[in-house]
């Protein structure tokens, strides 16, 4: 007896110009480094670059090029940010895998599922980044703080508001 072969939902791979990909990793950046100094009293609490990683990460849905971009983006975060090289680059290689691993497995274009996502894949960033801190570095602080879940709600809901927006730069 022959059972019919199931068929898997068909995802489809968005695809971008390398330029629009480069232009928001470099916007994400610069205002990463000076949004802080423009708005004092909540500029910390975006994380543009993380947002970048993960939208393209989710639209491109391709693990390697997901790994890629984020250990790219992470990296280039540490050494303009003044943090220790290696932190950022390590939690956005985990989050660009991570996004595109699952972006090919279920519909991530649904606001709800852009807002979850972006709450989840948030707190595995900041995980990453405190578990890294802790084992390399021996430097031990608080994790589940009122601030990291604002940061999380902020970032989860501007991850809705911008992705729409990045949506429009696709390459058709």
């Amino acid at each position: 007896m022959v059972l019919p072969a199931q068929t898997e939902p068909h995802i489809e791979v968005h695809k971008f110009h390398p330029g629009v990909v480069a232009g928001a990793v470099f916007l994400a950046l610069a205002l990463e480094v000076f949004l802080p100094r423009l708005l004092p009293r909540g500029g910390e609490y975006f994380e543009l670059p993380f947002l970048v990683t993960l939208y393209f990460g989710l639209s491109r849905r391709n693990p390697v090029i997901g790994l890629l971009l984020g250990m790219v983006i992470g990296l280039l975060q540490d050494g303009l940010t003044g943090h220790l090289i290696g932190l950022f680059g390590l939690a956005k290689t985990v989050v660009g895998f991570g996004a595109s691993s699952l972006g090919g497995r279920i519909d991530v274009d649904h606001p709800l599922a852009r807002l979850v996502l972006g709450g989840l894949f948030y707190l595995l960033h900041e995980g990453i980044y405190e578990v890294a801190q802790r084992l390399l570095l021996g430097q031990v602080s608080a994790f589940l703080t009122t601030y990291l879940l604002l940061a999380t709600l902020l970032n989860a809901l501007l991850a809705v508001l911008l992705f729409p927006a990045l949506d429009r730069l696709r390459r058709t």
